[in-house]
Order: C-alpha cells, then structure tokens, then sequence
C-alpha cells in the first residue's frame, strides 16, 4: 500500500506542476494531495514537499491555519477570469456558461473567504 500512496503522491506532484502553466488545472489542490498520499508513504518525500522553496509554504499556509496566500487568490481569480471569458468568446451555450458562472462564482467565494496567510 506504500508504494500505491507514494505513486499517487508523485501523480499529484507533476499534475501540480503542468497546473503552474496551465490555467484550467489548479496547483495547490494537488500539492495537498501530494502531501497526504506523502505523509502515508515516504516521510523523506513528505518532508522534500513540505520545504519545497515553492510549494511548501503553500501547503503549511493550508495545513496551519487554512489560509490562502493574496498573490495565489488573485492568480486564481485571473485564471478564472480567463477561463470563463474565453468561454463567452468560444460562443459556448448559454446553458454552459451559467452552469460555468455557477461552479466559478462558488469556487470564488471559497478562496476569497479564505484568511490570508
């Protein structure tokens, strides 16, 4: 079972680094996989990930007090932005975009209620 976490700890890790330059995937939500399936596995990957120069402060920010760094909620918020507003170039169905308006507008909210680190 240890190696099954390990391998989805390291799935998550490369997922959370194609989200650096992918806008529709997101990062942090991975790296808090990542430090799960870690954290059941190997404590030399959990402890590499957690001091991570990048990505550990953002997973201790979560684990600490839950909170989300200003810089991360306004790239999220632009990524969003972007997303949505491509979609409405795209001429999507109107059914779509409201469905996307919903989801985007309660994933907004979420982060943006979230304390600062």
């Amino acid at each position: 079972m240890q190696y099954l976490w390990a391998a989805l700890g390291l799935l998550c890790v490369g997922l959370a680094v194609i989200g650096v330059v992918l806008p529709l995937l997101p990062t942090v939500p991975f790296l808090l996989l990542a430090a799960f399936f870690f954290a059941r596995s190997s404590s030399r990957l959990h402890t590499w990930l957690i001091t991570h120069k990048t990505f550990g402060p953002m997973i201790l920010d979560w684990q600490r007090s839950r909170a989300i760094r200003p810089n991360a909620k306004k790239a999220a918020t632009v990524s969003v932005a972007a997303v949505f507003g491509l979609s409405v170039l795209l001429a999507l169905p109107s059914h779509v975009l409201i469905i996307q308006a919903v989801v985007l507008s309660a994933v907004m909210i979420f982060i943006w209620t979230r304390p600062n680190d």
